[in-house]
C-alpha cells in the first residue's frame, strides 16, 4: 500500500524521539543537535566542554526546541554510563568527536597514536556498545557516526586518522549487519572539509585552504550546517530502509581525482 500524502509530509518528523549528539558543542555536532530539535526531537547535547553544551542547549531552548547539557567523554566508558543515567530511553544516536595528529607515519609518536585512536576508534566503540544495547532492547533506533572521505582516501600526514576513519566505517557496518533483525539502523556520514575547530590548521594557511577548496567539485568549503540535512535524513523515518550505509557529504571530492601534498 502506498503511503498518503499527508504520511509522507512526516518523514521527517522526530517529534517524541530523543537524540543524544555527542560533540554537541561546537561544529558539525551543534549543528546536528540544532538541526534535530528543529524538527522535534528532545536533544541531549553531550560534550567533553560543558560550557560549550551548555551554549548549545540554551541556544536550542530559545528557539522554542528541547535540549539537555550534559557532560560526556567518549574515553570512558564508565562515565558514559553515569551520564546517561536517567535520562530515558535514546532513539537517536549521532557521534561526531574526532581528533588528529598531521605528522607522517614514521614521525608518530606512540603516545600520539594512542591518543588518535583512543578517542576516534576505541571511544566510538565505547559509546556504541553502551547506546547500542538499550536500542536493541527496544528493537528499535538509528545511530549515525561520522566517518571521513579519510576511510577512503588519503594523503600525507593523515594515516593514522585514516585508519581510525576506516576502522569505525567497518565496525558499524558490522553492526548494523548485527542489529538490523532487531530493528536498529546503523549509517555513517563521511564529509569532505568542513570549517570546524578540527579543521583550523588548514584554515589558517591560506595555500592549503585554497587547495583544498578547488578539489572538490563545487570548489568551496563546507559550513556544519549542510551536514545537519543529512543527520535529520538519518535519524527520521524518511531512511526507514536505509542502514549499513556511508553516505558522503563532500562537495563532489571523491568523486574527482588530484592531490594537494600538505605542509608536515
Amino acid at each position: 500500500m502506498t503511503p498518503s500524502l499527508p504520511r509522507y509530509a512526516q518523514l521527517f518528523d522526530l517529534t517524541g524521539r530523543t537524540a543524544l549528539v555527542v560533540g554537541a558543542g561546537s561544529g558539525i555536532g551543534q549543528a546536528s543537535a540544532q538541526a534535530l530539535a528543529a524538527f522535534g526531537a528532545r536533544v541531549l547535547a553531550a560534550d567533553v566542554n560543558t560550557a560549550a553544551v551548555a551554549d548549545t542547549a540554551a541556544a536550542i531552548r530559545a528557539e522554542g526546541g528541547m535540549a539537555e547539557p550534559i557532560a560526556f567523554d567518549m574515553r570512558s566508558g564508565e562515565g558514559m554510563e553515569a551520564a546517561l543515567a536517567g535520562q530515558g530511553d535514546i532513539d537517536v544516536l549521532v557521534a561526531t568527536p574526532s581528533i588528529n595528529v598531521r605528522k607522517g607515519l614514521l614521525d608518530y609518536s606512540e603516545a600520539e597514536f594512542d591518543r588518535v585512536v583512543g578517542l576516534n576508534l576505541k571511544g566510538t566503540f565505547l559509546l556504541l556498545q553502551r547506546v547500542a544495547r538499550g536500542m536493541a532492547e527496544r528493537g528499535r533506533g538509528s545511530i549515525i557516526v561520522f566517518s571521513s572521505i579519510r576511510g577512503e582516501v588519503v594523503e600525507p600526514g593523515q594515516g593514522v586518522y585514516a585508519a581510525t576513519k576506516a576502522g569505525v566505517r567497518q565496525m558499524c557496518r558490522a553492526l548494523a549487519a548485527e542489529l538490523g533483525p532487531r530493528g536498529v539502523r546503523v549509517n555513517l556520514i563521511a564529509p569532505g572539509v568542513v570549517e570546524t575547530p578540527l579543521t583550523a590548521q588548514i584554515k589558517n594557511n591560506p595555500e592549503w585552504y585554497r587547495a583544498y577548496a578547488q578539489k572538490g567539485a563545487l570548489q568551496r568549503w563546507a559550513q556544519p550546517g549542510e551536514m545537519a540535512g543529512a543527520v535529520v535524513y538519518l535519524a527520521s523515518d524518511a531512511s526507514s530502509y536505509v542502514t549499513g550505509s556511508v553516505l558522503y557529504v563532500d562537495g563532489g571530492w571523491t568523486a574527482q581525482d588530484g592531490r594537494f601534498t600538505p605542509p608536515l
